[in-house]
C-alpha cells in the first residue's frame, strides 16, 4: 500500500533542486505544492538548528517514490517527510490551504487521549484536515540531536483567507484546549503558504 503525506524541501535555487521541483511538478504521486516559509517553535529550533526559512512543501501519494527524488538531491539543510498514518478527520472546503500546523505528542498516544484530541480539533471550523504520522530526515549532516517524538506527530492542515499570524493564533489556542485535558501536545513548526505551485 502507498503511504501518503507530506515532504517539505528546503528552497534552494540549484540544479538538484530545480529537477527535484519539476519532477514533482510532472508527477501523479503529488497531489499539490507550495511555496512556504517556515515558522520552528523554541523546540523545533533546538532539535533541527540548521534549517530554512522558505521550503518547497508538496502533499504526496507515495512516500517511496517521494523518497528517491528527495534522496537524489542530498543536501545539507534537513527535508522533512512527514507520513500519515492514522486521519482523525478530512472536511471538504471551497478555502485555500493557508497553514500547515505540526505538532508531537510528549507521551505517546494512548486511544482516550487520541479521541479526546480528535473531537477537541474536529471542532475547530478551520482544520479542514488532521492526519497523525511520523517524521524522517533527509540530511547528508549529522544530526546533534535525535528527535525523539518522530513517531507521534500531528499535522493539522488550515484553511481560510485570513492573515498567517491569524491562523497561527487559532492553533494555538487549539493547542492549549487539547493541553487543557492533560495532553502533552506541543508545537514544532507551522508553514505559511505564500503560493500555490500545483
Amino acid at each position: 500500500m502507498s503511504e501518503g503525506g507530506y515532504v517539505c524541501v528546503p528552497y534552494l535555487q540549484n540544479n538538484a533542486f530545480n529537477t527535484m521541483k519539476n519532477t514533482f511538478e510532472k508527477s501523479d504521486f503529488v497531489d499539490n505544492m507550495y511555496f512556504v516559509t517556515a515558522t520552528f517553535s523554541e523546540d523545533g529550533r533546538a532539535y533541527f538548528p540548521s534549517r530554512s526559512n522558505t521550503y518547497l512543501l508538496a502533499r504526496f501519494k507515495d512516500r517511496s517514490q517521494i523518497m528517491n527524488e528527495v534522496e537524489k538531491c542530498d543536501q545539507e539543510t534537513p527535508t522533512f517527510v512527514f507520513t500519515k498514518n492514522d486521519e482523525f478527520f478530512e472536511r471538504l472546503d471551497d478555502n485555500n490551504l493557508n497553514l500547515l500546523s505540526f505538532y508531537y505528542l510528549e507521551h505517546g498516544d494512548s486511544e482516550s487521549d487520541l479521541s479526546e484530541l480528535g473531537y477537541i480539533v474536529a471542532k475547530r471550523t478551520r482544520v479542514r484536515r488532521a492526519e497523525m504520522g511520523d517524521l524522517t530526515l533527509s540530511t547528508t549532516q549529522t544530526q546533534k540531536f535525535t528527535f525523539p517524538y518522530e513517531k507521534n506527530l500531528i499535522v493539522l492542515e488550515v484553511s481560510s483567507d485570513n492573515k498567517h499570524q491569524a491562523d497561527n493564533k487559532y492553533c494555538e489556542k487549539t493547542k492549549k484546549e487539547v493541553q487543557r485535558k492533560g495532553i502533552g501536545m506541543t508545537t514544532l513548526l507551522n508553514l505559511s503558504v505564500i503560493e500555490k505551485i500545483k
